[in-house]
């Protein structure tokens, strides 16, 4: 492919590159893709940092650094007035041999408050394996939760709750709100639409940004990596995706609205 930029084309031949600015390129090149494509896992990342030419080791490296400074990736728990917790899931939902432990302790923190609301606000996608975890506290029994099917149509996966978690679960009778923006992405959509369609959760916010397909990394550059869709979800209970659409909340609202308005909302129930 050749982009034309101004006066500027860019070459691909031999992996070098006709331009100084490695990130304003990726930015090019990703909307060039998506123009034509309109997946957003369809992706040429920009990593600040020089990254190793191991398929899927530029993403993975990046998110190791992500989660060292998130409290592993639930950086904010808090109680708010009557009885209501929150639980900031940021800025990913990492992968489960990592999270496993912080996550296990903050939503057992919380499964004792009266309601819950779950802040995906700022959350980008992740594992759909700690998906699995996360609804794994909120609800009572082993749901089939969504399938994968990968790139081929030779294989399909499936994703069901765990029978048994570490810690105490929050259950699923207790009231439970999902907070989303337009910046919720991937595996965060994912947590957010299947805990919608089972009727587990009310998601309050914005649509979010649209991405079901799950993809995978290719570093072709010390700074660049080419992220390609390689399956997609497909929801048991609405037999489709949030591809493209995002997910739809159930209360729209501005994104920085959304915690009072579950908060006022939980209280509200909690009430009658």
């Amino acid at each position: 492919m050749l982009l034309a930029l101004g006066r500027e084309n860019i070459g691909m031949a031999g992996g070098a590159y006709d331009v100084d600015d490695a990130e304003e390129l990726a930015r090019l090149v990703t909307a060039d893709l998506q123009s034509v494509n309109g997946d957003r896992h369809l992706r040429l990342k920009h990593h600040a940092a020089p990254v190793s030419p191991k398929q899927g080791a530029a993403t993975r490296d990046a998110m190791r650094r992500d989660f060292d400074s998130s409290l592993g990736g639930a950086p904010r728990v808090q109680l708010l007035d009557g009885g209501v917790a929150v639980v900031e899931l940021a800025p990913m939902l990492f992968p489960l041999e990592w999270a496993a432990e912080p996550l296990s302790a903050a939503l057992t923190l919380v499964s004792r408050a009266q309601a819950l609301i779950v802040d995906l606000r700022a959350n980008r996608g992740g594992d759909p394996d700690t998906v699995a975890f996360v609804c794994s506290y909120l609800l009572d029994e082993r749901t089939h939760l969504n399938t994968m099917y990968w790139h081929g149509g030779e294989h399909s996966e499936q994703s069901w709750s765990l029978p048994h978690v570490p810690g105490a679960r929050f259950g699923g009778s207790k009231p439970l709100y999902v907070l989303s923006s337009d910046s919720t992405f991937s595996a965060a959509e994912e947590l957010a639409y299947d805990l919608q369609q089972l009727g587990r959760a009310v998601v309050v916010g914005e649509p979010t940004r649209g991405g079901a397909h799950p993809c995978q990394g290719w570093t072709l550059h010390p700074h660049l990596e080419a992220t390609v869709p390689v399956g997609r979800a497909i929801n048991p209970v609405s037999h489709t995706n949030w591809e493209g659409t995002g997910v739809q909340p159930d209360i729209p609202c501005a994104a920085a609205d959304s915690l009072n308005h579950a908060h006022a909302l939980a209280l509200a129930r909690l009430a009658g």
